[in-house]
């Protein structure tokens, strides 16, 4: 995956978000990709689920949080010629 590389604009710079997308790519490498030799996803050989999950049903699970809130804005000081 390109993003344990720094090469590319989606290198995580925080390690949050990087464990956050690890996570969702485990998510949907197991539940909704079909692999070419199993002819099911992981989760359904393994037998942990019995249907092919959407995306949707990926962000169905993402709880919405609010925006985090920004300061008051302060204009800045003209510059002096």
């Amino acid at each position: 995956m390109r993003r344990f590389t720094r090469l590319t604009n989606a290198f995580s710079k925080k390690i949050e978000n990087h464990a956050h997308m690890v996570a969702l790519y485990t998510l949907w490498y197991n539940f909704v990709r079909i692999h070419k030799t199993l002819r099911v996803t992981p989760a359904m050989a393994a037998g942990v689920e019995t249907r092919l999950w959407s995306m949707e049903d990926v962000a169905k699970l993402c709880e919405p949080q609010a925006p985090a809130k920004r300061g008051t804005y302060k204009p800045r000081a003209p510059k002096a010629a």
